[in-house]
């Protein structure tokens, strides 16, 4: 079965805006793409074809958050229930959150730390069918030193073997990449995000033993020795990077390193504030780095480094379902709408490694596409309101935004 949509505008994720143009989409794949003056090319199939017309619309593709953390409820400090959490309530947790992740219209995420391996499961379901949720991409467990960043829902490993050793038993789980992590952070009592917590023989015996079995390694890397440890050591992504000067920005940009800059979550914590209950601790250490934060992803998006959206959510009401609020951070980069749409789609799919996949409206991928009552070119806000979203199709199949769970 063929689906024919015309006249519409067509954000394709690959830096060209089609206006008005087509997208033909056979069953769960893109088939053909192109303005209205190439209306011709998809007609070869015209009797096989139903057509809508979407004059006045707009179609792009499903975006993609590449730093989520499902198993957290964004709660005012949400990884303190996860001490005593089993897992078939993480499991049902983490599927409540995919499918708020998804009516938002957010059709593939990388969680890159969840409660054991509940995640892999939950991710195994909604690949079978069984469930509704975006596709995910995922860590397993998070890798830390003992009492490190992320202990609570991390594997504690110490020296280069540990390392090693606690990588192989999240590929043998069935882990899509390996998350390492390079220092300290926000939301863990008693380390800081500046402090290097893995040395670069730890970082690249996690990182050899990933790339030996063709996964990617992400690092959480806030402080700037620590992310110059993680590029030294060959890490594909920087998260949140907080505080680059210009060798660690120059380093990024000659080895097509992208910055996951996470601006959203310390927004949030920022906004919310101790009068909302979030541990001070928390709230100190965000306000304390938020205009480091806010520089690094200027300076390196100046400087040709790709800039791929992720929100961290699950932080400290930095809600699942809310991701799109990434997009209005990153406008403090200097970026237009389009670059930030692209870093939504595209180029996140480029630096998360699926772009053979999905991000783009091309001929091939897979048909993970919105389709919009308001042009997020024009007010990327938009993005924001549940309204603006007429369809939101996965693999070729549309979701019924009206199903899933508001809590």
């Amino acid at each position: 079965m063929k689906t024919l949509y015309k006249n519409g505008t067509i954000i394709t994720g690959t830096g060209d805006v089609l206006d008005p143009g087509w997208l033909l989409v056979e069953n769960d794949t893109i088939a053909g793409v192109g303005p209205m003056t190439a209306f011709s090319q998809a007609a070869d199939a015209k009797d096989n074809t139903k057509e809508t017309d979407i004059s006045g619309l707009t179609v792009m593709p499903g975006m993609i958050d590449c730093h989520v953390h499902l198993v957290m409820d964004g709660s005012p400090d949400p990884t303190a229930p996860l001490m005593t959490m089993d897992d078939a309530t993480a499991a049902i947790r983490m599927m409540i959150h995919a499918r708020q992740t998804l009516n938002a219209g957010f059709t593939t995420v990388r969680d890159l730390g969840c409660l054991n391996h509940v995640g892999l499961r939950v991710r195994d379901a909604i690949n079978q069918g069984r469930i509704s949720g975006p596709r995910i991409l995922c860590a397993g467990q998070m890798i830390c030193m003992t009492g490190g960043h992320g202990w609570q829902i991390g594997r504690e490993a110490d020296g280069p073997d540990e390392v090693c050793k606690a990588v192989r038993a999240q590929i043998k789980a069935g882990a899509d990449v390996i998350k390492l992590m390079a220092t300290g952070g926000i939301c863990t009592r008693g380390v800081e995000p500046g402090h290097t917590q893995y040395s670069f023989e730890e970082m690249r015996a996690g990182i050899i033993e990933a790339h030996k079995a063709g996964i990617p390694a992400a690092a959480h890397a806030q402080g700037l020795e620590g992310v110059k440890v993680a590029l030294a050591a060959g890490i594909d992504t920087i998260e949140h990077g907080m505080n680059l000067d210009n060798e660690a920005i120059d380093m990024m940009y000659k080895n097509q390193i992208p910055l996951i800059p996470t601006l959203a979550a310390g927004a949030c914590i920022i906004r919310h504030g101790r009068q909302s209950g979030i541990p001070s601790f928390i709230v100190e250490k965000s306000e304390r780095h938020r205009q480091e934060r806010i520089q690094s992803c200027i300076h390196a998006w100046r400087a040709g480094v790709t800039i791929a959206l992720g929100t961290d959510a699950g932080t400290p009401f930095n809600l699942h379902g809310n991701n799109a609020a990434e997009l209005s951070e990153l406008a403090v980069t200097g970026m237009n709408s389009h670059d930030i749409l692209l870093s939504a789609t595209g180029k996140a799919a480029r630096a998360i490694g699926i772009s053979h996949i999905t991000g783009t409206l091309a001929p091939g991928m897979q048909a993970d596409f919105l389709v919009l009552n308001h042009n997020p070119l024009e007010n990327i806000q938009v993005l924001l309101e549940k309204q603006t979203f007429l369809e939101i199709h996965m693999g070729g199949k549309r979701i019924n935004i009206d199903e899933g769970c508001d809590t």
